[in-house]
């Protein structure tokens, strides 16, 4: 579940750059977003590995938050990178 959950995320992440322009916002945002799903997998991989139910559910919140702080700040990005071009217009 949670690979199909992180390959369809993939796949929209890489549908939505080639949507737009591709510049070096675009390269930032997607390496932040990247970064935190590295992160977050490293923390799953700990509560796959721990035998502490609750140290496991607690593990699996955290990478959560940091897969969902890591796409909004990459939005935050994008959407920054979207306001100046509409502003040049």
């Amino acid at each position: 579940m949670k690979s199909f959950l992180k390959a369809t995320m993939a796949g929209a992440g890489l549908i939505a750059l080639a949507a737009c322009g591709g510049g070096a916002d675009d390269r930032a945002a997607e390496n932040v977003e990247t970064a935190a799903e590295n992160q977050a997998d490293a923390l799953e991989d700990l509560a796959d590995n721990t035998s502490n139910e609750t140290l496991e559910e607690s593990l699996e919140a955290q990478a959560e938050n940091v897969e969902d702080a890591g796409e909004a700040k990459a939005d935050a990005i994008d959407a920054a990178d979207d306001a100046r071009l509409e502003n040049k217009r």
